[in-house]
C-alpha cells in the first residue's frame, strides 16, 4: 500500500489542472455581483481620482522665503523719557525682517543706572539676610541683581533685611503700567513678502502682486478679495486670531501667521493661491506668572565725566511667526511618458542612458576603428590596391544578364554608351 501511494504521488506530478466556471442564471445574484462592480468603481473614479487625485504626483518639499517689514510711528509723553517718537527702529526686534519678529507694546523704563552697590528687592528669597553673616561678600545673589557685598541692610525694628549687593542702580522697578504704551500700534502695517518654490516641477511663485507700479503697496490692503496684497493692519491679526488688542498688547503674546500654499498645478498658475490664517500660540487662557512675552534690553550712554550708565527697559509685546507649508499636486508621470503626444520628448528628459566603464571603452574603440576606415577609404589608396578617384563600374557580364535586354520596350544603359575608339 505504501508503495502504490507514492507511485500516485509520483504520478501526480505531471496532472494538468484548469478551472471550470459555472454561470448561475440567477438574477438576484448577478445583481449583487454588478453592484459590487459599480461600487468599485464609484469609489475608484469619485474618491481616489475626482477628490483625492491619486492619479496625480505630489511635492511636498516646498522651498520658501519670508521678508516681513513693520511701519508705524507712535507718540508717547512719559516723566522717564519725556515727549519721544517711536518709529520701527525703535519698536521692531530684529531690525532685518525675518519670519520671526517683535514688536513692542509696552515698557517698563528705569532710567540713570550705574554702577553702585545699593539693596537687593525683597522678593527676591536669597537676598534675604538677618545679619552680615548671611550676605557672603562675592556671592551673586540667585535670581536677583547683582553681587553680595557682605553687608545685612535693615530697616528700623525690623528683624529681617535683604543684602546690600553691588548691581546696577536703582533696581528696575516692579510696576507695571495699566494699559498699553504704544497704544497706536494697533494701526501699525505689517507687510509679508513669501517667495515659494517646489523643485520637483520647478514652479515658483510670490505672495506679491506682479505689477509695475510702486504706489500699489503704498495704498492696497489685505482683505477678503485681495489676497495679493500682503498689507495687515495689525489690530486686525490680532482680531482674526481670536485675541483682544488690548489684553495682548499689555503683557504680550505669540501670534501665528500660517501662509499655505496647495497649488493643483495641472490648471494655471494664475489658480495656485496663498490661503492666510491666524492662530494665538502662546497659552491666553492661562494667568500663570510665566504667561505673556516680555523680555529686556538697555541702551548705554557716558555723561560729561566719562562714566558710563544706562537705560534699562522691560519690553512688553507681540511676536509674531510667519509659517509657510504647502503642497504641489501635478498629473502623474504615467501619462506623461505613455499617453500624450511628446511621450518621446519627456521620456528622454526623464531617463538617461548611462554606460559603464567597459561599455564605454568598447564603443570608444569602435569609433575610432570606424574613423580610421574611412580615412583609408577617402584619404589613402583606393580599395583593394585600386588606384586613387579610379571609380568602380559594374562588370559587362552583370550588365547583360540583367532584365534589360533588346527587344523588350526598355532601354539598355549599355547600349546607349558611345563606342570608344581604341
Amino acid at each position: 500500500m505504501g508503495q502504490a501511494g507514492c507511485k500516485g504521488l509520483c504520478l501526480s506530478l505531471f496532472d494538468y489542472k484548469t478551472e471550470k466556471y459555472v454561470i448561475a442564471k440567477n438574477k438576484k445574484v448577478g445583481l449583487l455581483y454588478r453592484l459590487l462592480q459599480a461600487s468599485i468603481l464609484a469609489y475608484l473614479v469619485v474618491w481616489v481620482f475626482l477628490i483625492k487625485k491619486g492619479y496625480q504626483d505630489v511635492d511636498t518639499s516646498l522651498q520658501s522665503a519670508v521678508i516681513t517689514k513693520v511701519k508705524g510711528v507712535a507718540f508717547t509723553n512719559t516723566s522717564d523719557l519725556g515727549q519721544r517718537i517711536w518709529d520701527v527702529a525703535d519698536y521692531v526686534i530684529p531690525a532685518q525682517g525675518e519670519n520671526v519678529f517683535f514688536v513692542v507694546t509696552n515698557l517698563i523704563v528705569t532710567p540713570n543706572q550705574r554702577q553702585n552697590v545699593c539693596a537687593e528687592n525683597e522678593g527676591i528669597p536669597d537676598g534675604a539676610c538677618s545679619k552680615d553673616s548671611d550676605c557672603h561678600p562675592g556671592e551673586a545673589v540667585t535670581a536677583g541683581n547683582g553681587v553680595k557685598t557682605g553687608r545685612c541692610l535693615r530697616r528700623e525694628n525690623l528683624a529681617r533685611g535683604t543684602c546690600e549687593i553691588f548691581a546696577w542702580c536703582p533696581l528696575e522697578t516692579s510696576s507695571r503700567p495699566e494699559e498699553p504704551f504704544l497704544k497706536e500700534a494697533e494701526d501699525f502695517t505689517i507687510f509679508i513678502k513669501n517667495h515659494i518654490r517646489f523643485p520637483k516641477f520647478n514652479f515658483s511663485k510670490s505672495n506679491v502682486m506682479d505689477v509695475k507700479d510702486r504706489s500699489f503697496l503704498k495704498s492696497c490692503h489685505f482683505g477678503p478679495k485681495n489676497h495679493y496684497c500682503p498689507i495687515f493692519r495689525l489690530g486686525s491679526v490680532i482680531r482674526w486670531a481670536g485675541s483682544d488688542f488690548q489684553d495682548i498688547a499689555l503683557e504680550g503674546g505669540v501670534i501665528g501667521i500660517n501662509i499655505e500654499w496647495n497649488c493643483d498645478l495641472d490648471k494655471a498658475a494664475s489658480e495656485c493661491h496663498p490661503h492666510y490664517s491666524f492662530s494665538r500660540l502662546d497659552n491666553k487662557l492661562s494667568k500663570s506668572v510665566s504667561s505673556g512675552y516680555n523680555f529686556r534690553f538697555a541702551r548705554y550712554y557716558r555723561d560729561a565725566a566719562g562714566v558710563e550708565f544706562r537705560t534699562l527697559m522691560k519690553a512688553y509685546g507681540i511676536r509674531f511667526d510667519v509659517m509657510v507649508n504647502g503642497k504641489g499636486a501635478f498629473f502623474c508621470d504615467l501619462v506623461l511618458i505613455y499617453l500624450i503626444k511628446k511621450r518621446e520628448f519627456y521620456r528622454d528628459k526623464k531617463y538617461e542612458e548611462v554606460r559603464g566603464l567597459e561599455d564605454s571603452s568598447q564603443e570608444a574603440e569602435d569609433e575610432a576603428s570606424g574613423l580610421g576606415l574611412s580615412e583609408q577609404l577617402t584619404s589613402g589608396p583606393g580599395l583593394l590596391g585600386m588606384p586613387e578617384q579610379q571609380e568602380l563600374q559594374e562588370p559587362p557580364e552583370a550588365k547583360r544578364g540583367s532584365s534589360c535586354q533588346k527587344g523588350n520596350g526598355s532601354v539598355c544603359p549599355q547600349l546607349l554608351e558611345p563606342h570608344r575608339s581604341t
